[in-house]
C-alpha cells in the first residue's frame, strides 16, 4: 500500500468522519485550488458572525477555537497520514480571526485583512517557517497559522490606524 503524500486529495471515505468536516472548514479545505485561501474565506464568514462581540468573549472564544484546533488538526493529519494536508484548513481559520481581532467590521478592514493573513500564510516568515517545520502534531499546524495572524494582525493595526482605515 503507498504511503499518502502531502498534496494528495483527501479521500470520501475520510469524510465521513465530522472531525473532517471540522479540520477541512466544513469542506472548504476540500477545494481543488487554494483550499488554504479557501479555508480562510470560511474564516471571513466566522469572523462576520463574530465582528459584534466586545473584545474579551472575542479573544476567549478564538483561544478556544485555537485549543480545539489542535486537537482536530492532529486528529485529522493522523487520519490521512500527512501531518500538515493542505485540506486541512480549520488553523487558517483561527489564523483569520487572530488577524481580525479588534477591527470594527468594514469591507475595507476585512479585505485588508484577509489579504495580510495570507500574505504573512504564504510566506511564512521567521520565526513562522521555523515553527511549521520544528514542532509537531496538531500543535505545529496551528502554531504556524496563530503567528501568520499575529503578524497579519500587527500590520493591520499599524496601517488602520495610519490610514485610517475602518
Amino acid at each position: 500500500m503507498n504511503e499518502p503524500r502531502q498534496h494528495d486529495p483527501i479521500p470520501v471515505s475520510a469524510m465521513g468522519k465530522p472531525i473532517m468536516w471540522l479540520a477541512t472548514g466544513f469542506g472548504a479545505g476540500l477545494s481543488p485550488i487554494a483550499p488554504g485561501t479557501a479555508g480562510s474565506l470560511v474564516g471571513v464568514l466566522v469572523f462576520l458572525a463574530m465582528a459584534g462581540l466586545p473584545l474579551l468573549p472575542y479573544l476567549l472564544l478564538v483561544m478556544v477555537l485555537a485549543a480545539i484546533g489542535v486537537w482536530v488538526c492532529d486528529r485529522a493529519g493522523r487520519a490521512l497520514g500527512v501531518t500538515d494536508h493542505p485540506g486541512i484548513v480549520w488553523d487558517e481559520i483561527v489564523g483569520l480571526l487572530i488577524t481580525m481581532t479588534a477591527t470594527p467590521l468594514s469591507w475595507q478592514g476585512v479585505v485588508l485583512g484577509f489579504a495580510l493573513f495570507r500574505l504573512f500564510d504564504i510566506l511564512k516568515p521567521w520565526p513562522v517557517a521555523s515553527i511549521d517545520r520544528r514542532v509537531p502534531g496538531g500543535l505545529g499546524v496551528m502554531l504556524d497559522d496563530v503567528m501568520a495572524g499575529i503578524y497579519a494582525l500587527a500590520c493591520l493595526q499599524i496601517l488602520r490606524h495610519t490610514f485610517a482605515i475602518p
